[in-house]
């Protein structure tokens, strides 16, 4: 009786009901142990931020919103609104979101108003029906795995904060990148750095960090990662880059579960550089290009012996001359031969082969395929 006496008090002097919403202008405090149910959407205009206890969100006829000029922050939040509740205003949890029925829903055309987790919160029952549709964030030094969804899909990204003072914030969207719908741009899944042989066009997230975050992107059975890579090994977590304006490999550094479920690890990246992420493919052999001219005269065509994707696997390439005679051997090529050898078995080391036809097979080490042809060198 003493919080629920205390609790009534600040409420008569702090707010009034204006058209069915509860409004705070005052200074609005919950104490400990203190329990406060909001059947109507809730106005904040004054100071209600420093709250201990539970702040439960209830109806079961329609949705609920958050608004106002000042940030909301509650201990304890429990979310059963069966057409969910919506945020049109930052709101802050100290300690613990219950997801009970609906989503909390966020404007996704305005990134900048979340469900904020401040430190060590954290929050359960979530699943594809009940989850923040929209933005959350995360304040802290811990790993954290954001519940975040899209509709009756939930699609956790998980990242680990490392840096203090610093705020991660992500969004799911079940979207093809090449059509996204809150963003000014195209993300054309056809813009690829060379590695990359192919990328989601069912799903990405947006995430913001501090420089050198890691991210862990899930996935289920709709998002038919089996029609992007035969194998997991070809798997990638990949990033629109924004200066470069193509997608580019962000690493593969741990997967686990199959083709229908599991999660994958990224490489340490820096969040400012992609505008958002999703999951990609490496290029397989059979997509490999042999540019067969190497003409090394600086004119800025064909000056290297160019196989398109290489990049994408480990391997060995060895160039002969039409006698069978190596003249240049290497690991893990990266589209760099200009015409030097490294043999002395023909010519001298670092000296350019005679123009002509030349013969080199490329092995696949990490798969044990090998290919074979031929190149033309002219100066």
């Amino acid at each position: 009786m003493k919080y629920s006496l205390l609790l009534s008090l600040m409420v008569f002097n702090c707010f009034y009901a204006q058209n069915t919403a509860f409004k705070n202008f005052g200074n609005l405090k919950m104490h400990e142990n203190a329990t406060i149910g909001f059947h109507t959407d809730l106005i904040n205009d004054g100071n209600f931020n420093d709250n201990l206890g539970e702040a439960g969100f209830y109806n079961e006829n329609q949705s609920l919103s958050i608004s106002g000029t000042a940030i909301s922050g509650f201990f304890d939040m429990v979310v059963d609104v069966k057409d969910h509740l919506f945020l049109d205003i930052n709101t802050e949890v100290f300690n613990s979101v219950s997801y009970i029925r609906g989503h909390v829903i966020t404007p996704r055309e305005s990134p900048n108003i979340s469900l904020d987790y401040q430190e060590d919160s954290f929050f359960v029952l979530e699943n594809d029906l009940k989850h923040t549709d929209g933005y959350a964030s995360y304040s802290g030094e811990l790993t954290f795995n954001f519940p975040i969804g899209d509709a009756d899909k939930l699609r956790p990204l998980i990242t680990t904060n490392t840096v203090p003072n610093t705020v991660v914030k992500a969004a799911y969207f079940k979207e093809d990148p090449n059509l996204p719908s809150t963003f000014n741009a195209a993300f054309r899944t056809n813009a690829l750095a060379e590695a990359l042989g192919a990328v989601s066009e069912n799903e990405f997230w947006d995430f913001d960090g501090p420089e050198a975050s890691t991210i862990t992107l899930t996935w289920d059975p709709e998002s038919e990662i089996d029609r992007l890579v035969e194998n997991l090994n070809q798997l990638r977590v990949v990033g629109w880059n924004k200066a470069e304006q193509q997608w580019q490999d962000l690493g593969n550094t741990g997967l686990s579960g199959d083709l229908l479920e599991g999660r994958i690890n990224s490489i340490a990246f820096n969040p400012d550089n992609y505008e958002i992420v999703t999951f990609g493919a490496l290029v397989r052999a059979e997509d490999l290009v042999v540019y067969n001219l190497v003409s090394p005269n600086g004119n800025g065509e064909n000056d290297t012996f160019t196989i398109e994707g290489i990049e994408a696997f480990n391997n060995r390439l060895t160039i002969y001359n039409r006698w069978g005679n190596k003249v240049f051997e290497i690991e893990n090529y990266r589209n760099t031969w200009e015409g030097t050898s490294n043999s002395n078995r023909v010519v001298k080391r670092e000296a350019r082969v005679p123009a002509g036809t030349y013969y080199y097979t490329l092995e696949l080490t990490d798969s044990g395929r090998s290919m074979a042809g031929w190149l033309y060198v002219n100066y």
